[in-house]
This record gives C-alpha cells, structure tokens and sequence, in this order.
C-alpha cells in the first residue's frame, strides 16, 4: 500500500502541467495583451490543475490488455458489466487521491496568495466535474472497444489526447480564441471536459444550462455509441475461455 501511495504521488505530480503553463500566460496578462487579470490566469489554473486532477481517465489501457490478454473472458461470465468495474476503480482512486490534491492545493496557495478566494459556483463547478469526468470516461471507455478489432486501440485515445489538449481550455482559457474558433469548439466535447468546470469555480462567464445540456448530449452520444461497439465486439471476440 506504501508503494501505491507513493505511485499515485508521481501521478498527481505529472498532472501539475497547467500550473507551468499559468505562469506564462501570467506574464502575457501582465503586458495587457488580453482582457484577464494576471490573478485571474493564476486562479484559472489552479482549477484547471483540480480539474483534471479529479476526472483522470485510464480505462483504455486497462481493457485493451484485458481483451489482447484474454481476461477478459472470466469477467463475461459475472453479471455486472466490466465497464462498471473500471467505473469503481476510478471513483476509488478519486478518493486516494484527495489528500495528495489537498496538499499541492495547499502549497499552490502559499505561492500564489492572489488565489485565496472561495469557489465563485462551488455546486455548479462540482456538477460539472462530475459530468466532465462521466464524459471523459465514457469517451475513452468508446475508444478502447476498437481493441476488439485493432491490437493497438490506445492509438486513437493519444490522437484524441492532441485535440483535448488544446480545446479543452488546458493550454489556455479559451476566451483567448477567436470567436469563429471558440463556436466550433464549443459544440465539440472537449470545453466540457475542462474549460467549463474550471470557469464555473473561478467566476469566468459560463452559459450553464446550454453547457450542462451539451455534456449530457455527448455522454449520451457516447453511451450509445459503446454499447453498439460493445454488442459488435463481442462477436469477434475469440480471448481465452470467450
């Protein structure tokens, strides 16, 4: 458990990216080249830190070595559907994690005292979350049913990765893009994942009911779109003891 503890460590410290990228664009806010407020910038990304820090997603890998490995199998023969199984794993790991995310959280506002104010939708921002985190997790859980044709279905999740990176409002707040850029992107998934839950708790304006809306739609999208992959696949299946 010792040993896990201090994995799940270096975890929530390879996530601290949004927390370099904040004191660049900390330094452009300071030159007056856009309309946030250096505190702004510094209490953006820490929510952006917080963010991504509670809806890591993993399960891709965990099921492409499950069908490429044949474990798949034994699970077949429960009940419960394994996705609900990489599902619980996550919301576990959630709780693992709070203390490591309360500590850096903790040391960020020691650094940055300008970032000492009170979540500006604190239940809006958590339902956000939460719908971000179901998005995010049924999005990559779609991906990796691809593994039951393709040996390689992580491929898809690390191109898809390059497009979360940037419209997701993790390399920057996406006021910062064109307007004809921003109303593309924010039919796409992606804002929800990130932008959305992070303005929501610094007070960045936010049209909340179209945005919890958009969300709902894509995880219902995706839904469906797994379990039709989850149906197909499982007739090509051929793991040992399938």
């Amino acid at each position: 458990m010792l040993e896990y503890r201090a994995e799940l460590m270096f975890w929530v410290l390879s996530g601290s990216f949004p927390l370099i990228l904040m004191g660049l664009w900390q330094e452009a806010a300071r030159s007056g080249q856009f309309e946030l407020q250096p505190d702004d910038i510094v209490r953006y990304f820490l929510a952006v830190f917080v963010v991504r820090q509670l809806t890591v997603v993993w399960v891709i890998w965990d099921f492409e070595r499950e069908v490429l490995e044949g474990k798949l199998s034994p699970l077949l023969l429960q009940p419960l559907d394994p996705g609900w199984r990489h599902f619980s794993s996550h919301l576990a790991e959630r709780l693992a994690r709070l203390p490591f995310i309360a500590a850096l959280v903790g040391l960020f506002l020691l650094l940055y005292p300008a970032a000492r104010q009170l979540p500006a939708h604190a239940v809006g921002g958590a339902i956000a979350i939460g719908l971000a985190f179901c998005l995010r997790f049924l999005m990559q859980y779609t991906y990796a049913m691809v593994a039951f044709w393709v040996e390689r279905a992580t491929a898809i999740e690390q191109f898809s990765f390059l497009l979360y990176t940037f419209f997701s409002g993790m390399v920057a707040p996406l006021t910062l893009f064109p307007d004809t850029i921003r109303s593309v992107v924010f039919w796409t998934p992606f804002p929800y994942l990130i932008y959305v839950p992070a303005s929501l708790l610094v007070g960045l304006p936010v049209n909340i009911p179209k945005s919890m809306a958009i969300t709902v739609a894509w995880c219902l999208i995706f839904w469906s779109l797994n379990r039709f992959l989850w149906r197909q696949g499982l007739k090509r299946y051929s793991g040992m003891g399938a």
